[in-house]
């Protein structure tokens, strides 16, 4: 729930200030609406009336994200600290702490959970934002990402060799765009995916 205030004051000068005050922000951080405008009165200040004036947070996105991924580590009693950054479009979370491994699962499954979870969180709040949300662990996605480009290059070899066609294990679209942009240029094979998600594999062929 976005937090609100209501003030009356003589001037909207005067009650942002006290809002900004209160909830402890900056002025771009807050949407001002004016419910009542004050009045002079006669001769300027008999009848006088102060104005109403109603005021909202801003929820910045990554500030969601970092809420929601908090209340998650929370709820599941993990000792660990949620750092957000921001580049463009892309907010990226990182979970530190010496029990955030235990979130990561098989192959990156919890994590994967969790960052879907997040994004579904986003959208609930702006359903026409266009960020994205990376959640990463420990640096987990780069040592994960590594891993499935040195283990496309061994297979592309096996296959050069062989020229059998060799199908991978399900993987998630993520693991499945790293294989194929790692091959993409390979001279010797093609690559392919097949099936539906959560059953889509990934194919490699040797060219003909």
């Amino acid at each position: 729930m976005r937090r609100s205030l209501e003030l009356r004051s003589k001037t909207q000068e005067e009650a942002v200030k006290r809002a900004l005050i209160e909830f402890n922000v900056k002025k771009e951080d807050i949407e001002i609406e004016v419910v009542e405008k004050p009045s002079k009165g006669f001769l300027g200040f008999l009848g006088s009336k102060e104005g109403l004036y109603r005021f909202y947070v801003v929820e910045k996105e990554s500030d969601i994200a970092k809420e929601f991924v908090e209340t998650l580590l929370k709820n599941a009693n993990v000792d660990a600290t949620v750092n957000i950054t921001q580049e463009n479009n892309l907010i990226k979370v990182d979970i530190v702490g010496k029990d955030a491994g235990s979130l990561i699962g098989r192959r990156g499954e919890t994590l994967d959970s969790i960052q879907f979870l997040t994004g579904l969180a986003l959208n609930k709040i702006n359903k026409d934002s266009h960020m994205r949300v990376l959640v990463d662990i420990e640096n987990y996605r780069s040592k994960r990402e590594e891993s499935l480009i040195r283990y496309a290059r061994k297979v592309a070899k096996e296959v050069t060799r062989t020229k059998k066609t060799k199908k991978l294990d399900y993987m998630n679209p993520y693991e499945r765009r790293i294989i194929h942009s790692s091959l993409q240029n390979d001279e010797y094979v093609n690559t392919y995916s097949e099936g539906t998600d959560p059953y889509r594999r990934l194919v490699i062929e040797y060219k003909r």
